[in-house]
């Protein structure tokens, strides 16, 4: 198997999910004897959201590409991202880098359609909610990409923000963002709802919901299988 490369700290706790679900799933695929060889490079998801927040994309080009860099030093054949906004200048950062970036967008798109959904919702930070860059390939594939309303969006950017990020998870929370799935599936009619923060697990683990929940980190890892020649 190839070796694998995540830029992680986007944040912490996703980090620990694509870990302890990497190396187990390859364990589990190749022998109980195994646990492959990866490299992470933790970085700082408030830097991350603050050069989104300032638009700064050139910036975080250079950021991100440093912390490729130093994956490739350390052997990485293939890079990953283990948060989705990060993927706001993935092909830019794709452009740069020596080795292939996996995409967690386009896993996550091709699933969608390997569902045939027509209508999804999108939960993540607010710059995954309000921007294009995640809604692109699905609107190119004929999918109708819905995001909460106005206030609901500001309520789940500040939840990831001050408490997802940190490893909080209250209940309130979860009975909120539950609910705001629900009136999505009442109101626009969704098919399913993408988890578009890969915090957003934390949350949604043994829910029980009226639609599915897509786990773009159980997606994407799927993903890196392919590309890792497993």
């Amino acid at each position: 198997m190839k070796k694998l490369g995540l830029i992680g700290g986007t944040g912490p706790e996703s980090t620990l999910l694509y870990y302890r679900k990497f190396v187990y799933e390859a364990n589990k695929r190749t022998g109980d004897s195994f646990f492959p060889n990866l490299t992470i490079e933790s970085i700082n998801v408030y830097d991350v959201l603050a050069m989104c927040a300032e638009q700064d994309y050139a910036g975080l080009t250079d950021y991100l590409a440093k912390a490729v860099n130093n994956l490739v030093a350390a052997g990485a054949d293939v890079v990953s991202l283990t948060g989705s906004t990060p993927h706001i200048v993935f092909n830019q950062l794709q452009a740069r880098s020596p080795v292939p970036l996996v995409s967690i967008i386009d896993a996550t798109c091709a699933e969608v359609k390997n569902q045939q959904l027509e209508k999804v919702g999108l939960l993540g930070t607010r710059f995954t909610m309000e921007a294009d860059f995640f809604k692109k390939p699905f609107i190119e594939a004929g999918i109708n990409v819905v995001v909460p309303a106005a206030n609901e969006i500001e309520y789940i950017a500040d939840r990831i923000y001050h408490e997802l990020e940190r490893g909080i998870v209250k209940p309130q929370t979860r009975e909120r963002i539950l609910s705001i799935v629900e009136r999505m599936y009442r109101d626009n009619g969704i098919g399913a709802v993408i988890l578009g923060c890969t915090e957003l697990p934390l949350i949604f683990a043994d829910a029980q919901l009226s639609v599915a929940a897509l786990d773009t980190v159980d997606i994407h890892i799927a993903s890196l299988f392919d590309a890792l020649g497993d």
